[in-house]
């Protein structure tokens, strides 16, 4: 591999100011974007063109290498004018992270050629995994590969069994475009432009060096570590990835909000004719949401705060720590849900017809809801039981 040149690393002002000059332009093409069930590709180019897929990638492969709360900031930016841009940037960009945590081979194998090479996913343990001389036969079928139209790979999960214990583990095969096909099946109420397609493979080969274990990513024992020694890499990889699905519902309540307040101002009811900006609902659900988007911004900037300083000193954050920031990422869809619920009612009739992007971001933060990763339920019993003195049951953390 040719290490790339040292490159100027923006600010994170920087990149977030790139991200709000885009704002307007995705609030213009969200109807495209749904339309179209994918992400245009005039804005994979802008993510491109502003660094966006860099802020996680290593700095030996032209990357930023920035803190995790740069690239949340970002994200949440950028759902402000379309979820489901936001949902594929945070989504995809976040497998460069991941991918640093790979055999360097695997790096290189991607990227060796073109740094700006795009990884999709779907972790579904639905792989049907043989094991055969220097590698796997691997086949199955996965659904909701967000943003595989853009990508020339992906990470698909499976089981495979612990030599040591005997236990299923969760695994992440790397396998490249020519081995998977897309199945084109992507059409819902919420986050259409996300192109969250099912894909096969059939039979592939998967070398050794193209896995990543569950198990190295919540013990940071990761086989990049030594090319990619940055505090960055060494963050658990459950803390990670779990925001990538939540932060952009947190955004695009933030998009909302200004439109309802914008309209707001100046609409009257249908009906009796006064004025909303009198109606004391709307002026609560104003105030409480603006408090909540806040708070909930807070705690993840001073979550991955914590990590980072962790992650610097070559430690790791106590149980405790990780199952809360777990369970506190997982309590953000379901916050944003009730939040846009209660402005798309007060929004009234209007609020309706399909091009309403209150009515978009509403089943946005729905749709969002749904993954796994943003249901608190289960999280929520696993943090509630260890605090009693049972064991960990999530390594997901």
């Amino acid at each position: 591999m040719t290490v790339i040149e040292a490159i100027k690393v923006p600010t994170a002002d920087e990149l977030v100011a790139r991200a709000q000059a885009l704002v307007p332009v995705l609030r213009e093409r969200a109807a495209q974007c749904e339309a179209g069930n994918r992400v245009p590709a005039e804005t994979i180019r802008d993510f491109q063109d502003a660094g966006f897929f860099k802020i996680l990638q290593p700095l030996r492969y032209g990357g930023y290498e920035l803190d995790p709360d740069v690239f949340y900031a970002v994200q949440m930016k950028v759902a402000e004018g379309c979820m489901s841009s936001a949902w594929v940037l945070g989504v995809v960009a976040v497998h460069n992270w991941q991918l640093a945590l790979f055999h360097p081979q695997a790096q290189d194998d991607v990227w060796g050629d073109d740094p700006t090479t795009l990884i999709s996913s779907s972790y579904m343990p639905r792989a049907e995994v043989t094991p055969v001389d220097g590698g796997y036969r691997v086949s199955g079928r996965w659904g909701f590969s967000s943003g595989v139209d853009h990508c020339e790979w992906a990470f698909l999960g499976g089981l495979v069994k612990d030599p040591e214990t005997g236990v299923p583990d969760f695994w992440t095969f790397l396998v490249p475009r020519k081995d998977f096909t897309v199945l084109p099946i992507w059409n819902t109420i919420g986050l259409g432009g996300t192109g969250s397609h099912d894909v096969t493979v059939d039979d592939a080969f998967v070398p050794a060096h193209r896995t990543h274990r569950s198990k190295d990513g919540f013990a940071q024992t990761n086989p990049g570590a030594k090319h990619n020694p940055g505090p960055l890499y060494k963050l658990p990889f459950g803390q990670v990835f779990v925001r990538a699905v939540s932060s952009s519902s947190i955004g695009a309540l933030q998009g909302a909000l200004d439109v309802f307040e914008a309209t707001g101002a100046k609409r009257k009811s249908n009906n009796t004719l006064a004025s909303i900006a009198g109606d004391p609902d709307v002026q609560g659900v104003i105030a409480e949401t603006r408090a909540a988007i806040d708070e909930m911004k807070t705690v993840l900037f001073r979550n991955f705060g914590v990590l980072n300083a962790f992650a610097r000193k070559g430690e790791s954050a106590d149980l405790e720590t990780r199952l809360r920031f777990r369970y506190q990422s997982a309590q953000i869809s379901g916050r944003c849900c009730e939040l846009i619920s209660r402005m798309f009612y007060l929004a009234g009739a209007d609020g309706l017809y399909r091009g309403s992007p209150i009515a978009r971001t509403f089943c946005d933060i729905h749709a969002g809801r749904t993954h796994v990763a943003n249901n608190p339920n289960t999280v929520g019993r696993n943090f509630g039981a260890v605090m009693l003195g049972a064991p960990n049951a999530d390594s997901f953390i």
